[in-house]
């Protein structure tokens, strides 16, 4: 019986490692839930809302990466921003400013290199449990630059 119960946990193990590993890859046109829309006016209070927080951005790993990142009423905003190009920049909420921090953090969106003026939604996201704004590329797997949030 117990060889049975064992055989039978592999297949299930080996999904739930797949559907993980997919959830990485960046597909084009595929829509993660932090990126859909949803009215900042809504009454459901399930997200609490955070202290506004700002930050400079700083390069990292012999990248370029410059302007301010801004957090508040539900929305991430970048000004005056400009960075090195890469071939799929995004933008991340995490607790630090390493690769390990990227991948337990929160995927924003796309982010264009050379648009000194961007924002993006939060809607959903708990902006209190991260202190960085990252710009990452997704593609060559680095960090290119971060804002640490106060």
């Amino acid at each position: 019986m117990r060889k049975n119960t064992f055989t039978a946990a592999i297949p299930v193990a080996v999904i739930a490692l797949g559907l993980t590993l997919a959830g990485c890859s960046s597909t084009p046109g595929a829509e993660t839930p932090s990126k859909a829309p949803m009215s900042q006016d809504s009454d459901s209070g399930s997200t609490p809302m955070a202290a506004p927080m700002t930050g400079s951005f700083e390069g990292l790993n012999g990248k370029t990466v410059a302007g301010m990142a801004s957090v508040a009423d539900g929305e991430l905003k970048l000004s005056g921003f400009s960075s090195d190009e890469g071939p799929d920049l995004h933008v991340y909420l995490t607790s630090g400013a390493d690769e390990a921090a990227v991948g337990a953090g929160k995927e924003i969106d796309a982010v264009a290199f050379d648009k000194e003026s961007q924002t993006f939604m939060l809607a959903g996201i708990d902006t209190s449990m991260y202190s960085y704004v990252v710009i990452h590329c997704d593609k060559a797997k680095a960090v290119f630059g971060a804002a640490k949030l106060s």
